[in-house]
């Protein structure tokens, strides 16, 4: 059977997932009548609570005879250690664009990784059929965005169709028929070239690892694409680092092949297919596996190196042990091992008292998603404030830079442009009309500076506007950014709050609690509407007394208190303040919970 692999990389909801969804029912991948959820790709809760792809995904259909692998990759950057491997599977790439948002920074981010691969892609203009799509604007940014990465002249020349993912079609005319997505179907058979490992099926077996994973029957598997040769279950490998050392010899014990949504076993393995191979105990992503007669690994891709780090700690508050039920640092330290294996991205140290660790990665969003996987699993933890990491080049200090590209109604564009140029150390670089009454400004930005301004961003732009970040480059560093402003309201009582009590308090500030939540010695429980720390006492209950008079017992009024989402709450927090994170609560805390510790500590600043 011919054989087609092929990724659809994109921005962040440009509708990836959806496509795929689309190609699958065309195919027939699924049985008529089927129960299939929508987004059927997105299978982790996170990515569908989310609408987000954060995990690499592997399928496969078949049209007119012809077996099409498909992949499909994450958006965020944050998530780009994913997509710089995925990328090295495949032989062409399907590039969606929203002809309505055109090209945005992550498209030049997976964009910039195909075209270094020198992969041909194909554009899919797609949501032609929204009310603001501008689908030859589009292009034209499409075909300037391959410019300026350097695209050869022939990756420059690259077909395109217009699509609606939703509604399944794509057509080669913006006023085609509309009916279906053979036209899709038919320019991958036609423009994506059959894998060149073919003409090595007589080859000693070799093949890059690129996805890890864990099946609960047969254990750790890894997936990858056959470089040369072919395996059958039960054959003897081994598997070469990076630099070509053996790190074991195994039996391969099962071979599956993508088939629809699902994996099925197969009798044999052939060069240019995606397989997934079981029977190993020590390899993982990058590493090759090959016969016993091979000496030399598979080049693999260099991964972005990690800009951000947070501390993974022990919860030590009063409240620990409550809702999880893992909570010693042996366990979480075995965790974060076990996701640094999976996931390339991520780095982990540990630091010299052994009861927390340093979790390098790409990105807020990133730390989130690890964070809220292992709390859903029934870790508690401690959870300090991101800190960008430096670099010394040429002996001078260098930070981070990230590409901002933000959408916002023109009414907004000076508070925003304020707050990233002024407050931020941000330089503007471009700022255009993006639609009717919109702008698009484009920065660049230390990412220290980005650290907790999304919350800032919303508030800015009344919730309306979009902002993308992408990492840019290193520059010398910046100097100090201001941090937070407000100071915060810390409880000095243990016990449960009062609703009298919050009453009372509201003067001071916004409140992060309401009535009845448990609270102890040094947790944050509000905003202070100025910009030092305040100490008050939560759990103040209303005086009785024998007199009564007309209105004195009426029901106390509170106004609506604020619920911190885990990313946010982790961007809010200071230096010297911590997010205790379990499976049923986010707390804010100060890092030493005795007030006379902390004046002890201030006074040494």
């Amino acid at each position: 059977m011919e054989l087609r692999n092929i990724a659809i990389i994109a921005h962040v909801d440009h509708g990836k997932t959806t496509l795929v969804d689309e190609l699958l029912k065309q195919s027939g991948a699924f049985r008529e009548g089927q129960q299939v959820s929508e987004r059927a790709m997105d299978s982790n809760d996170i990515e569908r609570e989310r609408g987000i792809t954060i995990l690499a995904k592997c399928t496969s259909v078949e049209h007119d005879g012809i077996r099409i692998n498909i992949v499909d990759t994450p958006g965020h950057a944050d998530f780009g250690g994913e997509v710089e491997r995925i990328l090295s599977m495949v032989d062409g790439v399907c590039l969606l664009v929203d002809a309505a948002e055109g090209p945005m920074p992550q498209t030049k981010f997976v964009l910039a990784k195909a075209l270094a691969l020198n992969l041909r892609p194909i554009v899919v203009l797609n949501k032609v059929d929204k009310p603001d799509a501008e689908p030859d604007r589009a292009l034209n940014e499409v075909f300037d965005l391959f410019s300026n990465l350097g695209a050869t002249d022939e990756q420059l020349d690259f077909p395109h169709v217009y699509a609606s993912g939703r509604s399944g079609w794509a057509d080669n005319e913006l006023d085609g028929p509309r009916e279906n997505l053979n036209a899709l179907f038919d320019l991958i058979v036609k423009h994506v070239p059959a894998p060149a490992q073919l003409s090595r099926a007589d080859e000693p077996f070799q093949m890059l690892a690129t996805t890890l994973s864990a099946d609960p029957f047969i254990g750790r598997i890894l997936t990858g694409r056959v470089e040369a040769g072919r395996l059958k279950a039960g054959t003897t490998l081994k598997a070469l680092t990076r630099d070509g050392e053996r790190i074991e010899q195994f039996r391969v014990s099962k071979i599956l092949a993508f088939r629809g949504l699902g994996q099925q076993p197969i009798d044999e393995a052939v060069a240019g297919d995606i397989v997934t191979i079981a029977g190993m105990s020590k390899a993982t992503v990058a590493d090759t596996l090959c016969d016993l007669s091979i000496d030399t690994a598979i080049p693999s891709q260099p991964i972005d190196p990690p800009t951000i780090t947070v501390t993974f700690g022990i919860n030590d508050s009063p409240l620990a042990g409550r809702d999880g039920s893992k909570v010693q640092s042996r366990v979480i330290r075995d965790r974060l091992m076990k996701e640094a294996e999976v996931n390339v991205a991520i780095k982990i140290a540990d630091t010299p008292g052994g009861e927390a660790f340093e979790v390098s990665g790409r990105g807020e969003l990133q730390m989130g998603v690890l964070i809220e996987n292992m709390r859903r699993e029934g870790f508690e933890l401690s959870i300090s404030r991101p800190r960008v990491i430096f670099k010394d080049i040429e002996g001078v200090r260098h930070e981070p830079l990230e590409e901002v590209i933000i959408d916002v109604d023109d009414e907004f564009s000076g508070a925003v442009i304020e707050k990233l140029t002024g407050e931020r150390k941000g330089d503007l670089v471009e700022m255009k009309p993006a639609g009717v009454g919109k702008t698009r400004i484009i920065a660049h930005v230390p990412s220290r500076g980005l650290i907790g301004y999304q919350g800032q961003f919303l508030t800015d732009t009344r919730g309306t506007g979009v902002l993308n970040r992408i990492f840019h480059g290193w520059v010398p560093h910046k100097g100090p950014i201001q941090g937070r402003r407000q100071g915060v309201l810390i409880s000095t009582e243990a016990g449960v709050s009062v609703a009298y009590a919050l009453w009372n308090l509201e003067d001071r500030g916004k409140m992060f609690i309401g009535p009845q939540e448990n609270i102890y010695t040094g947790m944050i429980i509000g905003e202070h509407s100025r910009d030092n720390d305040l100490e008050v006492n939560p759990l103040k209950g209303k005086k009785l007394t024998n007199v009564r008079a007309s209105g004195t017992d009426e029901a106390v009024r509170l106004t609506p208190f604020i619920r911190m989402s885990l990313e946010v709450a982790i961007a809010y927090i200071d230096d010297d303040e911590l997010v205790e994170v379990t499976p049923k609560a986010i707390r804010l805390r100060k890092r030493l919970l005795d007030p006379n510790e902390r004046k002890r500590e201030s006074r040494k600043d």
